[in-house]
Parts: C-alpha cells; structure tokens; sequence
C-alpha cells in the first residue's frame, strides 16, 4: 500500500473547507429586555461567511440592543451566541471572559457606531485612531504602522494630507469614513453596524453606502448591519429580519422579503416607504 504523505497545510486547507460550510455566529434564543416589549427576545438565526444580515424595524424594536449582545457588549439575560474563530475554533460568547470579547472586539471583529466619534478617539490623530487597531494585532514598527494608515485613509476617500489631524476637525462623513477605516484595517472576519448612514445628507450617504458595498465585497466580510432604511438594507443585505416589540417577525432573503413582505408589519413598513 502506498503511503500517504500527511502535510500540516491539508489540514488546514480542510478546516477552512469545513469552515465555509459553517455557520460563523450562531443565534440561540437571546433575550435582553428592560421592560415587556423593550429589548429583544427569543431571537435565533445564522450568519454564514461572507454574508450580510440586516436588520430593520421602527425605533425601540430591539434591534439595537440586539446588536450590542450579538458583539459581545452587553449580557443577554438568555440564549447562546456561538461564534467560529478562526481555524474553526467554536467559542461560545458569553462563557468567554470579558477580557476575551475585548479581545475578539480589537482583532477578528469591528464595531462601526451610528455616532463616529463613539469609535474613534478625538484626542487621537487620525492616522493614530487607525494605527492603535493595528498595534492590537501586533504591528510594531512606525513606518509599516503609517504606511498602511496612509494606504487605508486614501481607499477611504480621505486626503493623506489629513493624517495628522483631529477627527474633530473632520466632517461628519469624513468621521464615519474614518470610524470604517479604524475598524477594517485589521481585516476583520465579522462587522457590526449600527446605523452607519444615520445623520448624514443623501449626497454623503451614497458615497459611503458604495464605500461600504465595495469594502464588503472586496474583503469578504461577514456583516450584521441595523437599519431603519430599507433601501440601506436592500442595497447592502443579502438576508433580512424584521423586527418589532422585541420580537423577530420575518426574515428571509432581503428581495424577498421587501418585495412580497408576508407579515402585516413588514407590509405596513414597505408600503411607508413606497407612498413616502
């Protein structure tokens, strides 16, 4: 019989085959309510790599809060959030320390917030905000570290002339831009968005909404984005869910859902924006 020459690279060339096949994070029962109805409740899905989910709704469905324990940033009162690292280690969220999802938050995940100037650091260079993500993951060396700053503020549509200046002085858009920069420099394997085109004029939201497209596309990124804008989500998401009073109401592929909506919520939804 022929031997078989085993090589360290197989294997991880199969666990990555396996990985693709894998749920990245996987949803099981998460609830966090601060009154009846105010939070999020019994909500349970998949995301897969590569994909974007998201989620829309009116203000106070949840989706938010939902967001923040989905990245780790507040403890759900129940379920189970379980998130495959990389060479498909399955870590289950919440029984990791909170050292550990800081961790996770600095390196395989990104935050991006409504708000830019609650991801980034205002008494910190813009070239700094983006060079401390990469310190994180281990860079060190002051030219690579501004090299690659430069590089990522010019695919961000912001003058490299800018590197050495406060994002306070920058404008709302030229913020956000900034705050995606920040967060997808590391390469990161899962985005968190909430909101990210909120507070901006139509002009600046399309400009970023192609931005954040082509980003996505180009790295590969796995994307869990809030929106109160369908046409964000239909621009962006591959799948959707609705919610309402904490509670999903519908979810399935975003052309399906926003095209031949099922629950009357979700058809009250698409018919606003229609008659608006």
């Amino acid at each position: 019989m022929m031997a078989v020459e085993y090589r360290e690279s197989d294997s991880v060339s199969a666990e990555f085959d396996v990985m693709e096949n894998r749920p990245l994070l996987s949803v099981e029962g998460i609830s966090k309510l601060y009154a009846p109805g105010k939070g999020c409740q019994d909500i349970s899905f998949d995301l897969y790599p590569g994909e974007v989910l998201g989620i829309v709704g009116e203000s106070g469905s949840g989706k938010s809060t939902l967001l923040r324990v989905l990245s780790g940033r507040e403890t759900p009162d129940a379920g189970k959030i379980h998130y495959l690292s990389q060479f498909a280690k399955d870590l289950s969220l919440y029984d990791l320390s909170e050292s550990h999802r800081r961790r996770l938050l600095r390196t395989e995940w990104g935050v991006v917030h409504q708000h830019p100037m609650d991801g980034l650091r205002p008494r910190v260079s813009a070239g700094g905000n983006i060079g401390e993500r990469l310190m994180a993951v281990g860079y060190r060396h002051y030219d690579d570290i501004r090299n690659t700053a430069l590089k990522w503020l010019r695919d961000v549509e912001i003058p490299a002339d800018r590197v050495d200046d406060m994002p306070v002085t920058f404008s709302g858009g030229m913020q956000q831009r900034l705050q995606i920069a920040r967060n997808l420099v590391t390469h990161p394997r899962l985005v968190f968005m909430d909101e990210p085109t909120g507070g901006l004029d139509v002009s600046v939201q399309a400009r970023l909404l192609d931005l954040i497209r082509n980003l996505v596309t180009d790295l590969g990124l796995s994307v869990v984005i809030v929106t109160h804008d369908l046409a964000v989500a239909r621009l962006l998401a591959h799948r959707l869910v609705v919610m309402k009073e904490s509670r999903i109401v519908e979810s399935g592929l975003t052309d399906q859902v926003l095209d031949d909506p099922q629950h009357p919520y979700t058809q009250l939804l698409v018919s606003s924006v229609l008659q608006g």
